[in-house]
């Protein structure tokens, strides 16, 4: 007779060993198979043993899996949650350019254009003579119609004067253009100080910074283009994102170079299932 009973508490406990628990559904594949919503009241503990509650986590770390078989763990993140109603960093592009922009050195005059207004077109000739930075054309996509994209131009001007001894200057302005159109323009201006020392070599650092708020869903082209308003000597030679010709190697493409930075920034939503 006891052998007998020892026969089933011996089986009674290899299928308590082996057994699965199906919760929503009849056919569990896992020790505990759960099929539908889940509520926590309290802490979840993993890593644990017959003798030893599983670790509960830190405030603020997140469950990762270590893959098939072995137990997940806590880790903490170094990027920080985002609630909704914050705006997020999506994709930040930089890019740059040493060919610049020769084309409006001397022998060419200014085109005499002394405002620009929002949504000219790079290509209108009534707008301005603009030309282009190639290097510094760029793509992004938007994906949510409420954000802020920033613009942070920046390039080396230089101008060299045809007597070292006389004040020369040149009016200019750059602009940023999306999908063709104009959304950020500054002017500015550059002279000579009359130091033969220098050998009417002037250089200056030009800087546009512009956020734009709320660009439309889709996929834009972004240009940088610059232009001559005037000059009190169209003999002057004049270079935006290099040197002019005959710096003879006081400045350089790489010390006067162009960049552009472009940063998405999107509203954080989310989707309720």
């Amino acid at each position: 007779m006891k052998k007998i009973i020892y026969c089933c508490a011996a089986g009674f406990l290899s299928f308590y060993a082996n057994a699965q628990v199906g919760i929503g559904t009849a056919k569990p594949k896992s020790v505990l198979d759960v099929n539908g919503k889940t509520t926590l009241r309290k802490e979840l503990r993993v890593g644990g043993t017959s003798t030893q509650a599983g670790g509960a986590g830190l405030n603020g770390q997140v469950l990762v899996s270590q893959g098939e078989g072995l137990p997940p763990v806590w880790k903490s993140l170094n990027v920080s949650f985002m609630e909704e109603g914050q705006y997020k960093l999506i994709n930040s592009y930089l890019s740059s350019d040493q060919l610049g922009v020769i084309s409006l050195s001397n022998g060419v005059a200014g085109d005499n254009i002394y405002t620009n207004k929002v949504g000219d077109n790079v290509t209108d000739a009534a707008k301005g003579n603009w030309k282009k930075i190639d290097g510094l054309q760029n793509t992004f996509t938007i994906k949510n119609g409420k954000n802020r994209i920033t613009y942070q131009f920046q390039t080396g001007v230089e101008m060299k004067a045809q007597s070292s001894t006389t004040i020369e200057s040149v009016r200019f302005t750059c602009g940023v253009f999306r999908n063709g159109l104009l959304v950020a323009v500054r002017p500015d201006r550059i002279a000579s100080n009359n130091n033969s020392g220098k050998n009417g070599l002037q250089d200056y650092i030009f800087t546009l910074n512009y956020t734009e708020q709320n660009v439309p869903i889709g996929v834009h082209n972004i240009e940088i283009a610059c232009r001559k308003i005037d000059t009190s000597n169209s003999t002057s030679e004049f270079a935006i994102g290099r040197n002019v010709q005959t710096s003879s190697g006081v400045s350089s493409a790489f010390t006067l170079e162009s960049t552009l930075k472009i940063d998405v920034i999107e509203y954080v939503s989310y989707k309720n299932n």
